[in-house]
C-alpha cells in the first residue's frame, strides 16, 4: 500500500502544465489537462476541487473557464499538494499490539506499554524526515527540474496546444 494516491501524482503534473516563468500563472481546464495526460478527467475535477479548497489553485469561470495558480509557484510546495490531495494522514498507525503478547493474559504490565512504542518511534521520525523533504521542493523547483530534460519547443507547444483548445470552447474555429 502506498503512501501517496495516484491523485498526488496526477495533481502535480497537471500543476506543472500552470507553472510560468516570473510570478505568472498559465491557465487550462481540467478537461484539457485530462486529456493532455491522459487521465480520468472526472477524477481530475475532484482534485481540482481539493487544491481550490486548499488555496493552491483558484477557478475562472465561464466558456474559456479554467484554473491558475493561487500564488506563485515557489509558494506551493510538493507537501502542500500532498496535504490538499490526501489529507494529513499519519504515515503509521500504531496499533499497540506490543501489550497484546499472550503471556500477559490481556493484563500487560506496565513495562510492556509505557512510553512510546520504539516502532512507532521510528516511524515517527521517517514521516517527519519525509514531510520535512517535501516541504523543501516547489512547483518552481520541480518545473525547474522537468524544463532541464525537456527541449526548448516542448514548453511553447503545451502552452499553444491548451490556447487552441480555450479558443476552441469559445467558437474561435480552432481545436
Amino acid at each position: 500500500m502506498s503512501y501517496m494516491s495516484a491523485g498526488v501524482e496526477y495533481g502535480l503534473h497537471c500543476l506543472l502544465y500552470l507553472v510560468r516563468e516570473g510570478d505568472t500563472s498559465g491557465e487550462a481546464g481540467v478537461r484539457d489537462l485530462a486529456e493532455l495526460q491522459g487521465v480520468p478527467g472526472e477524477f481530475l475535477a475532484k482534485l481540482f476541487t481539493k487544491l481550490a479548497k486548499a488555496g493552491l489553485v483558484s477557478a475562472t469561470e465561464g466558456i474559456k473557464g479554467g484554473f491558475r495558480l493561487a500564488r506563485p509557484a515557489d509558494q506551493i510546495t510538493v507537501h502542500d499538494v500532498v496535504v490538499a490531495i490526501d489529507g494529513d494522514k499519519s504515515l503509521f498507525n500504531c496499533r499497540e499490539i506490543r501489550g497484546r503478547c499472550a503471556l500477559f493474559d490481556d493484563n500487560p504490565p506496565g513495562w510492556a506499554t509505557e512510553g512510546t512504542c520504539s516502532i512507532h518511534a521510528v516511524m515517527l521520525a521517517a514521516e517527519r524526515a519525509m514531510r520535512a523533504e517535501l516541504k523543501c521542493h516547489t512547483l518552481s523547483s520541480l518545473a525547474h527540474q522537468v524544463e532541464k530534460k525537456l527541449p526548448a519547443e516542448y514548453g511553447e507547444q503545451i502552452i499553444q496546444w491548451l490556447s487552441d483548445r480555450t479558443d476552441g470552447r469559445r467558437g474561435n474555429g480552432k481545436a
